[in-house]
């Protein structure tokens, strides 16, 4: 078995304590069992391996990319299995621990000030790709980031629901996740509903973004997805130390928004079965104050 032979295949498990009711079972898909410990090991592998396939990279060139942190961290892993040459650009607001992880890799990393937000590392890694020394993968306008979904997330869930599922529901950022998963569950069941997660407006949560028109990234198709749930930070960060509470399960905020909104969800169903993404792990937040709840920090 080699390190790419882990990546997906990740274990659904029930949420029992958060399910409003019985006839509603919610569960929950723990992305972070992936080796680099996030949902972003699968797009990851799916675009670096797609490339180099197709002659578009060969080992040994230099790559560019803007991340806000499980990106970079699972394109620097697949770039140090491929003898890549990684570079990252990256709001400097991130963790600590995402920056770390990164150079851990090898990876090289170009901190962006965090005010300007990812749009604007997006334009850095755009400008330095015109330069011809890069290759830019571009997460959010690459089809082989929803193609690996496709592939690989939608036939696990199908599978390990026996069919079951009513409802899909996941954090929207570069939307990879939601329009793979959503192109293979409604090929198998077009009845089956796709929800998609966002802030609401002004709210800061990792990982998910409101996106505005000109960012809006291009693989995104809205007829794709069926229903848009707005959560806030509070609500994000609230459910997160719910989730490590209640269900034992240690996850970042983007996951907890995602959780959260499934919540919301259930709460207007009769019966059904809801499958949300858990994207990662909690560890690599841990120096942020999203588990220093009132009264406990410090």
């Amino acid at each position: 078995m080699t390190l790419e032979d882990l990546i997906g295949n990740t274990p659904i498990v029930r949420l029992p304590h958060l399910s409003p009711s019985p006839d509603v079972a919610i569960y929950a898909k723990l992305e972070g069992r992936n080796p680099g410990g996030s949902v972003k090991d699968r797009a990851a592998f799916g675009m670096i391996n797609a490339a180099l396939e197709r002659g578009d990279i060969q080992p040994g060139d230099k790559l560019v990319e803007a991340t806000s942190g499980n990106t970079g961290i699972a394109l620097a892993m697949i770039a140090r299995l491929k003898n890549l040459h990684m570079t990252l650009v990256m709001p400097d607001n991130s963790t600590r621990e995402r920056i770390d992880t990164m150079r851990a890799y090898g990876a090289e990393l170009i901190l962006t000030p965090g005010e300007k937000t990812i749009e604007y590392s997006r334009t850095v890694a755009e400008e330095m790709a015109e330069t011809g020394e890069y290759y830019l993968l571009n997460q959010f306008a690459n089809a082989d980031n929803y193609r690996m979904h496709e592939r690989t997330t939608g036939p696990e869930i199908w599978r390990d629901t026996k069919g079951s599922i009513t409802h899909f529901v996941s954090s929207m950022g570069t939307t990879g996740t939601i329009m793979g998963v959503s192109r293979y569950l409604k090929g198998q069941n077009p009845d089956v509903q796709i929800v998609g997660v966002q802030p609401t407006e002004g709210s800061q949560i990792p990982g998910i973004r409101r996106w505005s028109p000109e960012f809006l990234p291009k693989i995104f198709e809205a007829d794709r997805v069926d229903r848009i749930i707005d959560v806030s930070q509070e609500e994000s960060t609230a459910m997160t130390r719910r989730l490590a509470r209640e269900e034992a399960i240690f996850a970042g905020m983007s996951s907890g928004g995602c959780v959260a909104a499934a919540v919301k969800l259930a709460e207007d169903l009769e019966q059904g079965v809801v499958v949300c993404i858990v994207c990662d792990i909690g560890d690599r937040y841990l120096s942020s104050p999203l588990f220093a709840e009132e009264g406990h920090a410090g």
